[in-house]
Order: C-alpha cells, then sequence, then structure tokens
C-alpha cells in the first residue's frame, strides 16, 4: 500500500476527465491505475506510459508504438478482449483507458494453486483461442500470450489483456532491429532466431500455457533467459504425460502439436487451434477432465509481484504487470543449435570460463546486460619465492592478457558484425513524403538512401496519373540498407468506354451491354412516349464509344409507352362534344349508332370505357349515338270507329289525331295521315279524319 500512497499519480485528475484512485501494477513500460471516467461516471484502467521511456532519440518512437497499442486493441471487439477506450496525451504524460477487470490473473492462479483442473484449463485455453481468433482475422497478433496477460474476473469471465506488441503480419516489427519484445518462457523458436512471427506464434504461448496448467510447470526452466530460449529453439516440450502420468495421450498430441517447434506443424491460427481443442476435449474421458496434478511449485519470490499494490487491493494486474519477473527481457535472436547437437562444455580453466562466457552471455550484453568475465589472474607471495616461478607467472599473465585483447577484438568484432548485419546499424527507414511524389523523384530519394526499388502500376482514383500512391514497406518503417521497396505508382482514374447503339435496344440488354465494360448502370429516367414501345431505350447519357471514369454511371432514358389517362364522362352529349372531348386526350375515338327510347338522336346513348375508368394514351374508346327512338310500321285504321283506331294506333307507340268532316257524325275513319305499313319512329302522330 505503501507504493499507492507516494505515487505521485494517486488522487490526481488526468486529462480533465480520469480521477486516479490507486495503483494497480507496474511493469517495464507502463503503469496501470484504477480510475474513474468522471465524464462517464465508471471505473477504468488507466495506462500511463514511464516518462523516462519518451526521452532521447528513441522517445518519439516509443510513444509512436505506444499509441499504435491503443489503435490495434480499440480496432478489436470480443468479450474475451480486454475493451481499450481511449487514449491521450495529457502534457507530457501518455495514457491510454482500458475495461476495468475486477479479479486475479491466471499467473496468481497457478502460484496459489499449482497445477489446474484439466476441465478448467481446457475452459481456459478456449477462452484465450476464441478471443486471439478476433485478432488473427483482422492480421493482428499477440506476441505475448502468457499468464500475467489472462485475466479472470470474479465471475468466471477470461479476459486476454495487451495487445501492446501486436503488429499486423505482414509488417516488419521491432524485431528487425536485433531486439525480441516478450516473456522468454513462452517466445516461440522462430520469433527467438529470426524476429518474424504470425498467428502461429500465438498458438506456441498457448500451448505453453496449456502444458503449465496442466503439470504446475514450464517445459523449459533455466537460470537465465538465454539458457530458457536456447531450449525453445533445441529442444521439443516434452510430453505433459512425462511429468504427470495419468494425462492421456490424446492431452499430450494436443499440447505437443500446439507448441511444435516448427511453425508449420502448428495449426495455422487461433480458429484453427480451438477446433483441434474442442475436439480433443470431446475425446477425453469425463473422469480424466475431473483429474488435476498434485505438483504445487514452490513459492513465487516476492518480487513476482509487480507492485504489491495490486495484491493489497485485490485488482486485475495490467497488461505489463509483472512483466520483469515473469522473465520478460529485451532478448537478441539466439544463435542457432551446434551443428553437432552437443551442449555447451563447462568450463575448466579461466580461459575457457571467458569464452564460454562470449558464446553464451554476449547476447544479454547486446541488450544492455552486464556480463562480468571471469578472467582469473593466478599468482602469490610465496609464489614469487623463485626467478623460475616468477618467470613462469610473467608469462602466464602474458598470455593471459594476449588471450583477452583477443577475446575483446572478437567481442567487438561480433558487436560490430551484429550492429551492421543484424542490429540498428543494418536498417534504416523508408523516407516520409513518397506518396504523392512524381515516380522519378521518389526514385531519386530511394537511390540517396542506397534503397533499390520495383514499380507496380494501379489505377487510383485520387492520384494523378504517374505519382506514387504508396510504398510497401510503408514510410517510415524500417528497412535492410540496401533493401528494395515497391513503389506503387498511380495509372490515373480508371475509364471504361460506353457501347454503341444503345438507342432502339431493350433496357436490360443495353444495361447488360453497359455493365459488361465494367461500368455501372445508373437509375433509369423514364419518359411516357406514343410511338416508343415500353421498356425502349430512348436515349443515353454519354455518347457511344465515349471513355468515362469507372465511377460515372451511365443513365439510360426508357420509355414508359403512352401516358395514362382518365376516361370522362360523355353519355348524353352530342357526338361532336365527345369526340373532341376524348380526342383531346390522345384516345382514338370510333363511333356507332343505335336506336334509343330515352336518349335524342345525336347524343351519346353508351361508352365502352366506363366514366372515371383507366386508359393510355392511343388506347381506342367506342361511343354509340343515338338514332332516336325505334321505327314501328302504321297500322290500317280506316272504317274502324274512332275508340278503335286510337287503341290501334296507341300499341304501336303512335299518337292518334282527330280531324272531323261533315260534323262526324258516323264516328268512322275515313282517311289517315300516314299510309298503312309505313315505319315511323314511335311517338309520331298520326292525323285521322273523321265522318
Amino acid at each position: 500500500m505503501g507504493a499507492t500512497l507516494t505515487d505521485p499519480l494517486v488522487g490526481k485528475l488526468v486529462d480533465g476527465r480520469y480521477r486516479v484512485v490507486s495503483r494497480i501494477a507496474r511493469g517495464g513500460m507502463a503503469t496501470v491505475y484504477l480510475a474513474t471516467d468522471r465524464r462517464l461516471d465508471r471505473d477504468v484502467a488507466l495506462k500511463v506510459m514511464h516518462p523516462h521511456l519518451a526521452d532521447g532519440a528513441d522517445g518519439a518512437d516509443f510513444i509512436s508504438r505506444f499509441r499504435r497499442e491503443a489503435r490495434a486493441a480499440a480496432r478489436l471487439t470480443h468479450p474475451g478482449l480486454v475493451a481499450v477506450y481511449d487514449q491521450g496525451l495529457d502534457g507530457e504524460t501518455s495514457y491510454l483507458t482500458m475495461e476495468f477487470i475486477d479479479g486475479t490473473n491466471l499467473r496468481h492462479a497457478l502460484v496459489t494453486e499449482g497445477a489446474l483442473q484439466v476441465r478448467r484449463a481446457f475452459s481456459i485455453v478456449e477462452s484465450v483461442l476464441d478471443a486471439l481468433a478476433t485478432a488473427h482475422r483482422t492480421n493482428l497478433v499477440h506476441r505475448d500470450i502468457k499468464p500475467e496477460n489472462v485475466l479472470i474476473a470474479e465471475d468466471g469471465r477470461v479476459k486476454v489483456a495487451d495487445f501492446g506488441l501486436a503488429r499486423a503480419v505482414t509488417e516488419v516489427t521491432s524485431t528487425a532491429t536485433g531486439t525480441v519484445f516478450g516473456t522468454v518462457a513462452y517466445l516461440a523458436p522462430e520469433i527467438i532466431l529470426t524476429g518474424t512471427c504470425d498467428a502461429r506464434t500465438d498458438v506456441y504461448a498457448v500451448g505453453i500455457l496449456l502444458f503449465e496448467m496442466l503439470t504446475g510447470r514450464q517445459p523449459h526452466t533455466g537460470e537465465t533467459p538465454i539458457q530458457v530460449a536456447y531450449k525453445h529453439v533445441n529442444t521439443d516440450i516434452p510430453a505433459p504425460s512425462s511429468l504427470v502420468s495419468w494425462l492421456p495421450q490424446e492431452i499430450d498430441e494436443l499440447v505437443c502439436a500446439l507448441a511444435a517447434r516448427p511453425p508449420e506443424d502448428r495449426p495455422t491460427d487461433a480458429t484453427a487451434a480451438l477446433d483441434l481443442v474442442r475436439r480433443t476435449r470431446a475425446s477425453l474421458d469425463p473422469s480424466d477432465l475431473d483429474r488435476r496434478a498434485q505438483y504445487t511449485p514452490a513459492p513465487a519470490p516476492s518480487s513476482a509481484s509487480a507492485d504489491s499494490d495490486a495484491d493489497d487491493e485485490g485488482l486485475v494486474a495490467s497488461p505489463d504487470s509483472a512483466s520483469e519477473a515473469s522473465g520478460e527481457t529485451g532478448l537478441p535472436p539466439v544463435p542457432p543449435p551446434p551443428t553437432t547437437g552437443e551442449q555447451p562444455a563447462v568450463a575448466e580453466s579461466p580461459q575457457d570460463a571467458v569464452t564460454q562466457s562470449l558464446a553464451v552471455g554476449a547476447p544479454g550484453a547486446a541488450s544492455g546486460t552486464t556480463i562480468a568475465l571471469p578472467i582469473g589472474l593466478p599468482g602469490t607471495a610465496e609464489d614469487e619465492a623463485t626467478p623460475v616461478k616468477a618467470r613462469e607467472r610473467r608469462r602466464h599473465r602474458m598470455l593471459v592478457a594476449v588471450l583477452t585483447l583477443v577475446l575483446l577484438a572478437a567481442i567487438a568484432g561480433g558487436v560490430t558484425v551484429w550492429w551492421t548485419g543484424y542490429g540498428p546499424g543494418a536498417y534504416t527507414n523508408v523516407p516520409t513524403g513518397l506518396a504523392g511524389q512524381e515516380q522519378a523523384a521518389a526514385v531519386d530519394m530511394l537511390t540517396g538512401l542506397d534503397l533499390g526499388h520495383t514499380v507496380t502500376e494501379r489505377y487510383d482514383d485520387a492520384v494523378p496519373k504517374g505519382a506514387v500512391v504508396e510504398t510497401t514497406p510503408g514510410e517510415g518503417q524500417e528497412i535492410k540498407r540496401g533493401g528494395v521497396v515497391e513503389l506503387v505508382v498511380s495509372l490515373g482514374v480508371e475509364t471504361f468506354v460506353v457501347p454503341e447503339k444503345l438507342v432502339g435496344m431493350a433496357r436490360d440488354e443495353a444495361a447488360a451491354a453497359i455493365e459488361a465494360t465494367g461500368l455501372t448502370v445508373g437509375p433509369d429516367d423514364r419518359v411516357h412516349d406514343d410511338k416508343i414501345p415500353a421498356g425502349q431505350v430512348m436515349k443515353v447519357s454519354h455518347e457511344g464509344g465515349e471513355a468515362i471514369p469507372h465511377y460515372t454511371p451511365v443513365v439510360l432514358t426508357v420509355s414508359d409507352g403512352p401516358a395514362p389517362v382518365t376516361v370522362p364522362q360523355v353519355v348524353n352529349t352530342t357526338r361532336e362534344d365527345a369526340t373532341r372531348v376524348l380526342k383531346d386526350l390522345g384516345l382514338k375515338v370510333k363511333v356507332k349508332k343505335d336506336f334509343s327510347e330515352t336518349v335524342p338522336e345525336g347524343r351519346v346513348v353508351a361508352q365502352s370505357i366506363e366514366p372515371s375508368g383507366q386508359a393510355k394514351r392511343t388506347d381506342t374508346i367506342t361511343i354509340t349515338v343515338s338514332k332516336g327512338r325505334p321505327l314501328v310500321a302504321v297500322p290500317d285504321v280506316r272504317g274502324m270507329d274512332t275508340d278503335a283506331a286510337h287503341a290501334e294506333l296507341e300499341k304501336f307507340d303512335l299518337v292518334p289525331e282527330d280531324q272531323f268532316a261533315w260534323g262526324g257524325f258516323l264516328g268512322k275513319v275515313r282517311f289517315q295521315s300516314v299510309d298503312p305499313g309505313v315505319e315511323v319512329p314511335k311517338g309520331t302522330t298520326v292525323s285521322l279524319t273523321i265522318f
């Protein structure tokens, strides 16, 4: 608790938003605090990088790496990954805020419990691989899977922390400088030897993690990190059953597959590894899943905890916590094993001790570790008693001095070779400002730095033709001196030629012809036309044979056929008025005639399309025009009594009209105005002459 009380950030407000409550843990890169986000009123883990890392020539690079950590992690969304909320700079304090997990980590579980139950070990590994699968699908690798980075919340949820060392798989990593970042107990052979890594590097670390959970100990141990690294490179991990005899063969095969030395012998990524783990678990006897190895490791030294505050408060360590105690080191690549397969011999003399120290310890020296050279200079006052012994002693001292000078020269030469061949001196950076430059200017810039180049061309909508779009490696990234930079040069905007003779085609046929060229068809412009059939192309937005940018849509003007019209009411109007109204609407009019009892002659009796009905211009409508009332033959009523004559005429809807002659005393019809048999319209008046 003392460290928390004396920490200057505790109680402070960072960036006007995060109130620091207490210190959780301290690692090699940063210190992690429990803080309160005042804006959102929630607890967060605040990761603050150590100020001294931003000093000096390499400070900007470190800050850049710290910020890339936030961007890389923030892109990943998975319930098994510790979420990154924010990143910022408050004065000289670079920080990022992460999800706060109240619980412990896998290292604490291994230290306090030893080996875990097989079922629980499989469950934790499945959770870790499921989270890693999300990262691997986006070409990100973790590179530092270890128990400290596997967090276990109080509700049992497992979360993977610290993607601070993740890089795109294809990107040249910081190991190109000769320094390996990571915890040596879980580093894959390829990252130790060459610094290269991919998704299979994480799979290897998960295999080591599973071995440790099942057996309670790591597969490779040693007094120094270099010894552990040497074993990873040269020795297959033992089968877990060699330490826990009851473990079944299926578990041996699984662990040895995950942690196979050759990367090609491992599952290709976390997704493939997760499938293998689940299939293995399904094949195990349930009784084996419930068992647990009895081995319990010795209590961890006090330095194993990155910070006493983390234990006192019961909070999860940060991604960097416990890194120093768990073996994290700046470790240069380990040389390949001796061709004879023998282990280094034990020194038998002071000179041998010097040689052995150089062979094993010099790489450590390259990373800043001080190596003590055990050069012994024998001699006592008693030995000087005789001149002979004195001369022998002087010759011995001279021989030791010469050997020392030779060894120092070898060290200097080795450092030079390492510096120029493998270390920082072997690398330069791709210059910035290449993008947008004309190709010739970009080539001149690379030539001035003794870098070669290749050129590939591609179309680009934003970069002018002949200018550089991008480079591989990217600008500012490290590259071997004399290496080759790929320049991607713009061909300008890609264009395609509009097909010819599209007018007159069916719409779908024209659209297919346009899309076959690589162009896109824009929304149709639909137009009604009385002459051009519906669905036929009337016009095109660009001339046939014209080259246009690939992103420019071609718009077709397509006929929708004659326009729709609503038919009006024309019944009872005159033939002339009805014809005029209908023709004004674009309709063709057909006329037929018929008798009508009710509609006067010359007026419309009926129409073929009902009033308010829908039609299209140029459609034909038939109107029926009245010829008047129907015709009847006039009956012969001559000689009939007046009343009988009237009745006979009225039977044929004719109107009788009497005219009296000579007084009409007889009451007989002598004459009728319309001769019998003549057809006249109903309602016609027939005059009768009565005597």
